[in-house]
C-alpha cells in the first residue's frame, strides 16, 4: 500500500508553528514588562497571570470540544498582548502610589486596594469591550463562519478570563509579589526618554488645540487614501505543502487517450526535483458522489520537505515550472491546493478561483457563449488560463433501429436492443463466490468486435427462424454530437467557464473582467451569466460584514457609556477608531495585503484594543482633572484654563508609561505572528497586520489628540 496523499504532516506543521509563535509572544510580552517596569518581582505578577488566562481558555476549549488547529490557537495568539494589559496598568499604578507612600507591612494591602480601585473598574470594562466586541464574528456564516468560529471562541474565552483575573487574581498577586526597592518612575531610563520626547510635543499641541484637531482631520482624510488601492479576496491562499494538478480536456477523449495523457503527465511531474510522489486518476468511481467526467484529470502531487528544495524555489515558482513543463494540445492546466479545491468544488462546483455560470434554455447556444467568453477573458490582465465546458461537445454512437426492416425478420425493438446491450455492455450470466467475496461473471463480445461503428454494424443477430443477419440490416449506426453531461441550477441548463488567475487578487480581476464582458459579450435573449467560485464567497462575506462591523461599534459604544456615563467621553474615545484605521490601512498597503475575511476579523479585533488605549488615557486625564478641582476647592480658587492645561499635561505626560506599555505589549505580542512564515501564517498575518498598524496610529492619537479633545471639552466650562 502506497500513500498518495496525507494531511497529517500539514496538520502537525500548522499546530507546531502556532505553538512556537505562542512561546515567542510569551517571551516578547514578558520582556516588555521587565523593560518598562524595571522590577522583576512586579513583572512576575503580569507574567504569571498570562498562563493562567491561557489555561482557562484551553480548559473551556476542551469542555466545548474544540481541538487544537490554526484558528483555535490563533485566537489565543492574537489575544496574548491584550490579555496582559490589565496587569501591567494596575502594577504601574501601584508603583505610582508606592512613590508617594512608602510600602510597609501595615499599609501594603491598603495601597493595593486603593491603587486597584482607581483603575480596576475602567480596565475591567476595557477588557470586557475587547471581549464582547469580537462577538459579531460569530455572525459569519457558511465556510467563513466555520473557519473563524474557533478563533472567535478562543479569543473570547482568553479575554474574558483576562478581564476576570484583572479584578480578582492580579490585586492578590500584587500584594504578595510587589515588595522591595521599586525604581521611581522619574529614574526609570525608559520612562525618562518617553517623557523627554513626549512632553515638549504635548505642550505644543495644547498651545494650539484647534490647529491640532484640524491637522488630525487632514491626516485622517489623507491617511485613508491607500484604502482605494487595496485589492480584495475571500481568504488568503493557504500553502498546504502539496499540490493538485487538475487539467481539463475537450469532451470526446477516449479512455485509451485519457490513460496515455495521465501517464505522460505523471512522468513529467515526477521529473521535478521537489516532487516526492505523483499519483493521478481519470474517470470516476461507480457512485453518484463522484460525478467527475472523463475530461477531468486529478493528480495529487506530494512535495518534499522545504529543506530539500532547490535554493530560491517557492511554491509559485514551482507552479510556473510545472506549467511550462506540461503543455499538451487541447489540455488546459490548473495547479491548485488539494483541500481548498475540494471545498470549493463541493460548495459551488468551480475548481478555479473564478468561475462563470452561463444559464439558458439551449445547450448549443450556452456552448457558443462559453467559447466567446474564452476569447474575451484570455486578454484580461491576470488570466492564467480560461476554459469553457463543451456542454454540447460529446460524441455518441447512435443505434437507430428501423422498425420496418426489423419486422421483416420477425424482430421487435426489444430483441435488437437486447443484442446490442449484451454484445457491447455485457450481461451477467453467473456469480463467483470466493470466501466472503462475491463477484459477477459478465459475458460480452471481445473488444475487437465492438470498437468502432463499422464493427458494430457487423454484429451478428440470429432471428427466431434461425436466420443470421448483421445489425446493419435492421438499424442505422452513426456517431452523433450531444451533451457529455447536463448541469442545471435554479431549473435552468448551465455551462461553466473556469478561470485561473495569477498576479492579481480575485476582487480586482473580477471587476476588470466584468467590465470587459459587459462591453464585448452580446448575450442572446433568455441567457444570463453569473460570477462564481471564491468571488461568490467574497460577496457573501462582504455583505455580512456590512452589518457585523456596525454591530461591533454599537456594542462598544454601549459598554463605554455604561462605564463613563457621558456621551462626550464616549465620543472622544470612539475618535480613536478612525485613526486606528489609518495605521491599519497603511500597513496593509505597504505589505501588499488584500482585503479579505481574515483582514475584516483583524479590524474587528482592532476596534476593541484601540478603544482600550483611549480608555486608559481618559482614566488618567479624569484623575488629574478631579485632583485639580479638589486642589482649587481647598485653596478657594476658581479653576481657570491655564490650570486645566497644567492638569492635562500632568495627567497625560506623567502617565505616558502605562499607555506605551499597553500598546507595546499588544504590538510586540502580534509581531511574531505578522512576520511568521510557517504553515498557517498566510491567514494569521492578515489578522495581525491591521491590529499592529492600527495600534501604532491609535497610540499617537491617544497621546496627542485625546488630551487636546479633553482640554477643549473641559475648558468650555471654565473662564479665561
Amino acid at each position: 500500500m502506497v500513500t498518495v496523499y496525507d494531511r497529517t504532516d500539514l496538520i502537525e506543521r500548522a499546530v507546531n508553528n502556532l505553538g512556537f509563535k505562542l512561546l515567542e509572544e510569551f517571551l516578547v510580552v514578558g520582556l516588555v514588562c521587565i523593560i518598562f517596569l524595571f522590577h522583576v518581582r512586579s513583572s512576575l505578577v503580569a507574567i504569571i497571570s498570562l498562563p493562567v488566562g491561557i489555561l482557562t481558555a484551553i480548559t473551556v476549549m476542551y469542555w466545548q470540544g474544540i481541538n487544537a488547529n490554526i484558528m483555535s490557537l490563533g485566537g489565543i495568539a492574537i489575544a496574548i498582548g491584550a490579555m496582559i494589559d490589565g496587569a501591567i496598568v494596575m502594577i504601574e499604578n501601584m508603583h505610582k502610589h508606592m512613590e508617594r507612600t512608602p510600602l510597609t507591612d501595615e499599609n501594603r494591602w491598603e495601597i493595593v486596594a486603593k491603587s486597584a480601585a482607581e483603575v480596576g473598574p475602567a480596565l475591567f470594562f476595557a477588557l470586557l469591550i475587547i471581549t464582547v466586541s469580537f462577538v459579531p464574528v460569530f455572525a459569519l456564516e457558511a465556510q467563513e463562519g466555520r473557519m473563524f468560529a474557533p478563533l472567535a471562541f478562543t479569543k473570547t474565552y482568553a479575554m474574558a478570563a483576562s478581564a476576570a483575573l484583572s479584578v480578582t487574581l492580579i490585586p492578590v498577586l500584587m500584594g504578595y509579589f510587589i515588595r522591595g526597592k521599586v525604581l521611581p518612575e522619574h529614574k526609570n531610563p525608559i520612562n525618562r526618554v518617553l517623557v523627554g520626547v513626549y512632553m515638549p510635543v504635548l505642550k505644543l499641541v495644547l498651545r494650539f488645540p484647534l490647529s491640532t484637531v484640524l491637522v488630525a482631520l487632514l491626516v485622517l482624510v489623507i491617511g485613508l487614501w491607500p484604502a482605494t488601492k487595496l485589492g480584495s479576496e475571500f481568504i488568503p491562499a493557504l500553502d498546504e505543502g502539496d499540490l493538485m494538478y487538475m487539467p481539463t480536456t475537450y469532451p470526446g477523449i477516449s479512455i485509451g487517450k485519457a490513460r496515455q495523457l495521465l501517464q505522460q503527465t505523471n512522468k513529467l511531474i515526477a521529473t521535478v526535483p521537489e516532487v516526492e510522489t505523483s499519483f493521478g486518476k481519470v474517470g470516476r468511481a461507480d457512485t453518484a458522489t463522484d460525478p467527475a467526467p472523463l475530461t477531468m484529470i486529478e493528480t495529487f502531487i506530494q512535495l518534499k520537505p522545504r529543506d530539500q528544495w532547490r535554493e530560491g524555489m517557492t511554491t509559485d515558482k514551482l507552479k510556473e515550472e510545472l506549467n511550462t513543463l506540461i503543455q499538451f494540445p487541447g489540455v488546459t492546466n490548473a495547479w491548485v491546493m488539494p483541500i481548498i479545491t475540494r471545498i470549493d468544488m463541493l460548495a459551488t462546483g468551480i475548481k478555479t478561483p473564478v468561475g462563470i455560470k452561463i444559464a439558458g434554455p439551449d445547450l448549443t447556444t450556452i456552448q457558443e457563449v462559453g467559447k466567446r467568453l474564452e476569447t474575451i477573458l484570455a486578454d484580461v490582465p491576470g488570466t492564467a488560463s480560461v476554459y469553457s465546458e463543451r456542454v454540447a461537445g460529446g460524441r455518441y454512437v447512435k443505434v437507430d433501429i428501423n422498425r420496418e426492416r426489423a419486422a421483416r425478420y420477425g424482430l421487435n425493438i426489444a430483441d435488437v436492443q437486447q443484442v446490442v446491450a449484451s454484445a457491447v455492455g455485457g450481461i451477467n450470466v453467473s456469480r463467483t463466490i470466493e470466501g466472503l467475496e462475491r463477484y459477477p461473471i459478465n459475458l460480452r463480445y471481445p473488444e475487437d468486435y465492438r470498437d468502432s461503428p463499422e464493427k458494430l454494424k457487423q454484429l451478428p443477430i440470429v432471428t427466431a427462424t434461425g436466420q443470421r443477419i448483421a445489425l446493419a440490416d435492421v438499424a442505422d449506426i452513426r456517431v452523433e454530437d450531444g451533451p457529455p453531461g447536463i448541469k442545471s441550477e435554479n431549473a435552468r441548463l448551465n455551462g461553466w467557464t473556469f478561470v485561473d488567475i495569477e498576479g492579481v487578487d480575485v476582487g480586482t480581476y473580477v471587476e476588470q473582467a466584468m467590465a470587459v464582458v459587459q462591453t464585448e459579450l452580446d448575450l442572446p435573449a433568455g441567457y444570463s451569466v453569473a460570477w462564481s467560485g471564491q468571488y461568490e464567497y467574497m460577496l457573501r462575506a462582504k455583505e455580512k460584514l456590512t452589518y457585523v462591523v456596525p454591530l461591533t461599534l454599537a456594542i462598544i459604544i454601549l459598554l463605554l457609556f455604561l462605564n463613563f456615563k457621558s456621551f462626550a467621553e464616549v465620543g472622544i474615545i470612539m475618535g480613536t477608531l478612525p485613526f486606528a484605521m489609518v495605521g491599519a490601512v497603511w500597513l496593509m498597503y505597504l505589505l501588499g495585503y488584500n482585503f479579505s475575511v481574515a483582514v475584516g476579523v483583524g479590524f474587528i479585533a482592532l476596534a476593541g484594543v484601540a478603544v482600550e488605549i483611549g480608555v486608559i488615557m481618559l482614566v488618567y486625564l479624569n484623575q488629574s482633572y478631579r485632583a485639580m478641582l479638589e486642589t482649587c476647592k481647598e485653596k478657594g480658587l476658581e479653576p481657570r484654563r491655564e490650570t486645566l492645561r497644567h492638569a492635562v499635561l500632568h495627567g497625560a505626560g506623567m502617565r505616558v508609561r502605562p499607555v506605551m506599555m499597553t500598546a507595546t505589549a499588544i504590538i510586540g505580542g502580534l509581531v511574531p505572528i505578522m512576520i511568521g512564515t510557517g504553515t498557517g501564517s498566510e491567514v494569521m498575518s492578515r489578522i495581525a497586520a491591521p491590529m499592529i498598524g492600527g495600534m501604532i496610529s491609535a497610540v499617537i492619537l491617544a497621546l496627542l489628540v485625546i488630551p487636546v479633545l479633553f482640554y477643549l471639552w473641559r475648558r468650555s466650562a471654565l473662564s479665561n
